[in-house]
């Protein structure tokens, strides 16, 4: 493996600090849940990082429903999650007291009943930007918002206007969505956007998107949301290998647009709560947090940063990565990614408590 190149520029007594910090936050956050404030629901928004399964029921090439995706979930079963096993917002409603799976709105195993409870609209594939969800045929974000609207319906006609509307108003609202937006979109030149925008006024567009869907959903009732940043989305084992000039190590180059476009993103989240009164929206930062694992995987137990899990880890996602493949490990848990985009199970599993110990925090 090559070595780890230092793209932080905390140093290292900083970073155990700041592990050991949020171990004790993520300890502290668990413990505290059993006396924690109700929350009714966890409503979902995004892209494949908290897709569940919608896009198993619309046709498009972009799907996980086959081994081995799922191998190390309930009975070893492919749901559609771009993972191993759980994702994230799994982690965080079982923690809430909630079912510990949040169903995919599309599935037809699922109902209202379960999705009073929790739901995902998100669809993998999808972005801010609708030109990003037409690449591979997916649903775009304004689409997801229409399944919420017609949620309330169906929340509203099962358990009454009074108790919808509390459902509504208190449930935790996680977003994670924008990676597919650089990767898929702009920087691989497919949809034209890289001719009609530089990258920063292409990252202030999809700011007025974000801020846009959010005002959107806020008034449709959503009150306590967390928005996730972005990832350093140049540090994806595909990435790394396509960055030829690079070495196959981190493409610096998606790192800073992705810090750029975070600052921006939180800059408008601090103007919006300014402007919606009641709105409690949250920045949830990833990327320094997926930095850490990066760059200090012995302190999490993992062994290799740099490929995903599956096949040889350096491109394989999607049906590329099928029961077929010889060299996919045996051990997920020693792996940051599980393909080569999306992390493991065991990792977002962490996330997931980071989450709730910083971003959620106040909520519960």
């Amino acid at each position: 493996m090559k070595s780890l190149l230092q793209y932080s520029s905390v140093s290292t007594m900083a970073q155990i600090h700041l592990t050991r910090t949020l171990l004790s936050h993520l300890l502290l956050t668990f413990l505290s849940l059993s006396t924690a404030a109700h929350i009714p629901a966890v409503i979902v928004f995004g892209d494949s990082t908290v897709d569940p399964g919608n896009n198993n029921a619309i046709p498009t090439i972009l799907r996980s429903d086959f081994p081995p995706y799922g191998r190390d979930f309930q009975n070893g079963k492919p749901t559609g999650r771009f993972c191993n096993g759980r994702l994230p917002t799994d982690f965080i409603s079982e923690a809430l007291g909630l079912p510990p799976l949040v169903p995919a709105y599309l599935d037809p195993a699922y109902g209202i009943e379960d999705f009073a409870k929790g739901v995902s609209f998100a669809s993998a594939g999808t972005g801010l930007d609708n030109a990003t969800s037409d690449v591979l045929a997916v649903i775009p974000l304004w689409k997801e918002v229409e399944y919420f609207k017609e949620y309330q319906k169906k929340l509203r006609k099962y358990v009454g206007e009074a108790h919808a509307e509390y459902i509504v108003n208190e449930a935790i609202y996680i977003i994670s969505i924008g990676t597919n937006d650089f990767l898929e979109n702009y920087f691989a030149v497919v949809t034209g956007r890289i001719l009609q925008l530089p990258v920063d006024k292409f990252e202030d567009f999809l700011v007025s998107q974000a801020a846009e869907f959010l005002t959107n959903i806020y008034r449709l009732g959503a009150r306590k949301i967390s928005f996730a940043g972005l990832s350093p989305i140049g540090c994806l084992p595909l990435e790394r290998t396509t960055n030829v000039i690079g070495k196959g190590g981190c493409n610096e180059k998606y790192n800073r647009v992705a810090r750029d476009f975070n600052a921006k993103l939180q800059r408008m989240i601090a103007d919006l709560c300014t402007k919606l009164p009641g709105l409690r929206l949250r920045y949830s930062g990833v990327y320094d947090r997926v930095l850490q694992l990066i760059n200090n995987p012995s302190h999490y137990g993992l062994e290799n940063v740099e490929e995903g899990c599956c096949g040889t880890g350096k491109f394989e996602m999607g049906f590329l990565c099928d029961s077929k493949c010889p060299l996919t490990c045996p051990d997920a848990n020693k792996y940051l990614f599980w393909d080569a985009f999306h992390p493991t199970e065991k990792v977002n599993r962490l996330m997931a408590g980071l989450t709730l110990s910083t971003g959620l925090r106040e909520f519960i």
